[in-house]
């Protein structure tokens, strides 16, 4: 029965002439380099969150040597994680194309009988299903969430670590073994060309490889081109059409740039805001203080201009921030050198990212600030009010809205 032309296992039902050696080589050779920047990205963005700092910043339990800590994260340049984030989102949503064409190119060898021929043939087909399962869980999980739609169960930190890690163990397996061979295809050397990929009956050709290829890079670029608006910002941003923070109108006014959590959704009211409610309590070496926000407005206010960058790979353009330093709270409670570490706790009583850590070196620079003030107004309940943290370079899920606690130590 896998010898009838119309069963998938046949070499016969295969008919394209567009499959062989040197169209899946070609493509095998653009993931290999676009992959490898994809781990690296996601590894160095990974390290923006700090890891080792706090279990809060680290939505990936029990990840053992897999979390290993890279570098505590700077704050210069302030664009960094705006790049790191928006590289590794923008690359992978443009190598789908290339993705989903070296997986159709290759796809009679799915279907080739016996399944395993032997032990290492046995080892090489389940390492394929690693390779292939996990490529397209990782690029649908990262397309979900830059749509924020997370209809996959549980979260997507742990998820998309997780399975980087078995999809690139997978990767860097498969491309010891084939990118020799793939290289000596492309430059032309001649090779023995396996019976699985090319079509022994071929079916008349609409389309050159060459042609292919060209279509494959024509859909890359067209993505490219609707998604790398978001992270650029900007007048680029109504060309990320395909983002949820492209042409959407974020709202009019100083405070009408992008968020991603509203104060209604995380469950803020008017009456945890209000003037007569809120304090903000500073904890530290010497004791702990309440600060209202009148208080906080008569301590010396300083401003910065910087941008808010997110893990969905969107930013904002820089905004003109205006509130207290935090090594000045810091320096309140005892910390007159230099601050320390710095827990973060916000109004919010659910959901992921409600407390935060900081670095030390963070809370040392001079534009990390416990923002009041957005482009000359107050901050609007949306963008966190009363205060927020801003912090140079930071992913922005630890610029901390609607803040109600600062524990300044080491964590």
């Amino acid at each position: 029965m896998r010898d009838h032309p119309r069963l998938p296992t046949s070499p016969g039902f295969w008919r394209s002439p567009l499959r062989g050696p040197w169209f899946t080589s070609v493509l095998g050779l653009v993931l290999l380099a676009g992959v490898t920047v994809l781990f690296v990205t996601g590894l160095v963005s990974y390290a923006a969150y700090n890891p080792g700092l706090s279990r809060v910043n680290d939505q990936t339990p029990d990840k053992g040597v897999l979390g290993f800590y890279l570098f505590a994260w700077p704050t210069d340049p302030v664009w960094l994680y705006r790049l790191t984030q928006g590289v590794h989102v923008t690359l992978g949503i443009t190598l789908i194309p290339v993705l989903l064409a070296k997986l159709w190119s290759v796809v009679p060898r799915l279907f080739s009988l016996p399944p395993a021929r032997s032990l290492a043939h046995a080892l090489e087909r389940l390492s394929l299903v690693l390779l292939v399962g996990g490529g397209l869980f990782e690029f649908t999980t990262g397309v979900l969430n830059v749509q924020l739609d997370y209809v996959f169960p549980g979260s997507f930190y742990p998820l998309h670590f997780y399975g980087a890690w078995v999809f690139f163990a997978a990767f860097v397996a498969h491309a010891a073994l084939k990118t020799p061979a793939a290289w000596r295809t492309v430059r032309g050397r001649r090779t023995q060309e396996p019976n699985d990929l090319v079509a022994p009956r071929p079916a008349a050709p609409t389309v050159s490889r060459r042609g292919a290829l060209w279509l494959v890079g024509g859909g890359s670029l067209l993505l490219f081109l609707t998604t790398v608006g978001q992270s650029l910002g900007g007048p680029f941003r109504r060309t990320a059409l395909l983002a949820p923070h492209g042409t959407a109108d974020p709202g009019g006014g100083p405070n009408g740039f992008q968020i991603n959590k509203t104060a209604a959704y995380a469950g803020i009211t008017a009456a945890d805001t209000h003037e007569d409610a809120w304090r903000l309590v500073v904890t530290g070496r010497t004791g702990t203080v309440r600060l209202s926000r009148a208080q906080l407005l008569r301590l010396p206010q300083h401003s910065a201009s910087l941008p808010i960058a997110c893990v969905e790979g969107w930013s904002t353009a820089d905004q003109w921030w205006r509130g207290v330093r935090l090594r000045d709270l810091a320096a309140l409670v005892g910390y007159d050198g230099d601050p320390p570490d710095v827990f973060v706790e916000s109004l919010q009583r659910h959901g992921a990212f409600r407390r935060a850590a900081l670095r030390a070196n963070q809370v040392a620079d001079e534009r990390s600030l416990l923002a009041l003030y957005v482009n000359g107004e107050e901050l609007s309940p949306d963008h966190g009010h009363p205060a927020r943290i801003i912090v140079p370079a930071a992913p922005g899920v630890l610029n901390t809205k609607w803040v109600a606690r600062l524990t300044f130590g080491d964590l």
